[in-house]
């Protein structure tokens, strides 16, 4: 008897502990928090948490909380491949990553096998800024979900917008050397010459990813070329210190981009100089005439020291997340999965949003912004700069639906 009751005292600590984690929803956040993407990741670390603060304010997900668990990747896809299956043998069951496609490859391969080997214990991985078409494309799986738009939307809207300024006649192309920055390359000389063949490409470079650590002898070369315009996917530091060589050496020309809002590209814009010079293709931006997203934009930087909420698509992957169980009646990822594919919803920035079930891949409205002087009372600036996005086109959600080759193998 007495064993049995020492055996019972040491029991419930464990039923205890057991008991807690199911009432908590651990999603693993792998990106990077140390290296050259630290910059990045540590803000989409906040995001994330800051979302799940949101999340648990309103009673969680089908009353459990939300917890975020922070995941150093390095930005190395074997790196993320041992945090995934850190996390999973810690509980989790759903991951989410954004920065570097090579690694949302390896981590959308690396989950499609692990439930493919432990059946009822599936895992769902959540992308929110890696944008590689292939992800949605040829290597689709039934496990993952993507929440930005691929590089060949974004381009789509880039080039449409582009082939409206007649002043744009001879472009470089500069990206990071990785299947992203390719996937940019080759999709902007193939939408360029459909739209405007009479562009000159006088440039096409390629860089290490976050290894550059003074990019004047690119600019050097951008200067040579006698280009008037630049289109680059860089992002993270690769874009800052792009922009930082080129506002040294008094490169002025129109730069065409995914991600100039990120660290460090505000600043290195006003440096330059680059007054409505540099745009961008994104889902979302600060000054948008919204006014719950204002509002969650003045508390985010409030509670963050003024830093831009960068994400609206880890917004609305959160909110989709917390709707699809409740949808679902569940928490299990197999029926989450189901409840995702073809959901519709109001996303972050106002306007319908739906989640594709053929390949998993959200659309939503799209804005091209320009960065610069604020002239009509726009609330937000960027890294104290006194300059801020300014919205010139949107794109609504059908013009941004492209055809998809995935044959998913669904459970």
């Amino acid at each position: 008897m007495r064993k049995m009751m020492m055996a019972a005292a040491v029991a419930l600590p464990m039923l205890g502990g057991a008991a807690m984690a199911q009432d908590t929803v651990k999603i693993g956040y792998i990106d990077p928090l140390s290296g050259g993407g630290a910059s990045v990741g540590e803000v989409g670390l906040k995001t994330f948490q800051y979302l799940a603060e949101e999340l648990n304010a309103k009673g969680g997900i089908l009353g459990k909380k939300v917890e975020i668990v922070p995941l150093d990747n390095k930005t190395n896809p074997q790196e993320s491949l041992i945090q995934a299956q850190k996390a999973i043998d810690s509980g989790v069951r759903y991951l989410t990553q954004g920065n570097g496609s090579s690694v949302a490859g390896a981590l959308s391969d690396f989950v499609t096998k692990y439930n493919e080997r432990n059946p009822g214990k599936e895992v769902l991985y959540f992308n929110y800024a890696a944008v590689d078409p292939i992800l949605t494309n040829d290597k689709c799986s039934f496990a993952h979900f993507r929440w930005d738009a691929n590089s060949d939307i974004k381009m789509e809207a880039l080039t449409n917008y582009m082939k409206g300024v007649p002043s744009i006649k001879k472009l470089y192309l500069i990206n990071q050397d990785y299947s992203f920055g390719e996937s940019v390359r080759t999709t902007a000389r193939a939408m360029l010459k459909e739209k405007r063949p009479d562009i000159e490409i006088v440039g096409d470079e390629k860089h290490p990813l976050l290894k550059i650590t003074d990019f004047a002898p690119y600019i050097a070369k951008i200067k040579a070329s006698g280009a008037d315009t630049v289109i680059t996917g860089n992002w993270g530091q690769d874009f800052a210190l792009l922009l930082k060589a080129a506002a040294d050496a008094g490169l002025k020309v129109g730069w065409y981009t995914y991600y100039a809002g990120g660290a460090g590209g505000p600043t290195a814009i006003k440096q330059g100089n680059l007054n409505d010079q540099v745009f961008t293709i994104v889902e979302g931006y600060a000054n948008i005439d919204h006014k719950e997203s204002i509002e969650f934009e003045k508390a985010f930087r409030a509670k963050y020291a003024g830093q831009t909420f960068w994400y609206p698509r880890a917004a609305n992957e959160m909110r989709m997340f917390a709707a699809a169980a409740e949808k679902a009646k569940s928490l299990e990822p197999v029926k989450v999965a189901a409840a995702l594919e073809g959901l519709e919803f109001e996303v972050f920035t106002g306007g319908k949003g739906v989640m594709r079930k053929d390949d998993h891949q959200f659309f939503q409205p799209m804005y091209v912004a320009q960065f610069g002087e604020l002239k009509n009372k726009e609330p937000f600036d960027e890294e104290k700069t006194g300059w801020g996005w300014k919205g010139v086109a949107k794109i609504e959600t059908d013009k941004t639906i492209l055809p998809t080759t995935c044959k998913m193998t669904r459970p």
